[in-house]
């Protein structure tokens, strides 16, 4: 019943909060303020990332579906008095290069190991969010010598789709979709990432909306299509036993978007339990009181949990 009332409490906000910023003006990828400075690799793609930080372990933080290396500007503060901390954006998305590339979640992985590769960075442990946990997934798999520790945060990849359920994943996520959704439709997406959406979060939904007027949100938009459709072609809740890495999968109560509420109705720790019995070496982290967003809406909790895990 509490999260039948904050669903509605968030979708009267949405309805009462109108149009804050769809007059302001267009919000460059490259203008994005992450509060860090930015650096570029070499290769290509050109991936832009945050270097913060020193100590024996290196953390490479990777962000989820839509979104940036801004999304751990709570993490990486406390993350980076105990490790460097390595935050990308990745091809595609925020100020990394965008062009005609396959996106697809082996596709990103390799870029991970070129990244890690080009800096000569050792004792690596691999952060991510979301479409960045399957990732991560998919790269313990591929690149096993590369990782000492595999962190997954409301991870995708865990996930059974039966046959069919991935062509109506496709056929909602399409570019035009993408493009045309409203403020209102962009705070009340976001706002269904949490579980209480707070006012202090605005900045994604003026991000969001303003970078709809860039000059890059075509490539933007064809990027958040073609991953949506990676995450399918390439499921990984069937290789979760090939994982060898010592793995901490942290998840929230009350994801909102694990299992998917329309096609696998349930809860987010009957899914993530599925890794019990096929990873060797895993710990499972429960937040309460937390959505899809766990390292933003409970951001110390989180980091406290990674810390942990590691030391």
């Amino acid at each position: 019943m509490k999260k039948i009332i904050i669903i509605l409490l968030a979708l009267i906000f949405t309805s009462c909060s109108g149009y804050l910023y769809w007059d302001k003006p267009a919000l460059e990828f490259s203008d994005i303020d992450y509060g860090y400075s930015v650096k570029y690799s070499e290769g290509n793609p050109k991936i832009a990332y945050i270097d913060e930080g020193k100590g024996d372990q290196t953390l490479i933080l990777v962000h989820g579906l839509a979104s940036n290396a801004g999304f751990w500007r709570y993490n990486i503060p406390e993350l980076s008095k105990h490790f460097r901390v390595i935050t990308v954006d990745l091809p595609g998305y925020g100020k990394s290069q965008k062009g005609n590339y396959t996106y697809s979640i082996s596709f990103y992985a390799e870029q991970i190991k070129n990244l890690i590769e080009e800096l000569n960075l050792k004792n690596v442990v691999y952060v991510g969010h979301s479409m960045g946990g399957q990732i991560g997934i998919m790269f313990a798999i591929k690149y096993p010598n590369t990782l000492s520790k595999l962190i997954l945060a409301s991870p995708a990849g865990f996930e059974e789709f039966q046959r069919g359920e991935g062509d109506w994943l496709r056929s909602v996520m399409t570019m035009k979709g993408v493009k045309s959704t409203t403020e209102e439709g962009i705070r009340r997406n976001l706002s269904n990432n949490f579980y209480c959406w707070d006012s202090k979060w605005e900045w994604m939904v003026e991000e969001r909306v303003r970078m709809r007027k860039a000059a890059d949100f075509d490539e933007f938009a064809y990027t958040v299509v073609r991953c949506v459709n990676a995450m399918l072609d390439e499921p990984t809740f069937d290789k979760l036993n090939k994982i060898k890495t010592p793995t901490l999968v942290v998840y929230g109560k009350y994801d909102g978007l694990i299992p998917n509420p329309y096609l696998n109705p349930g809860f987010p720790a009957d899914v993530f339990k599925n890794g019990i019995g096929q990873i060797n070496n895993l710990k499972l982290v429960e937040l309460d009181d937390a959505g899809h967003m766990i390292m933003i809406e409970k951001a110390d909790e989180f980091n406290n949990t990674v810390i942990n895990f590691l030391k």
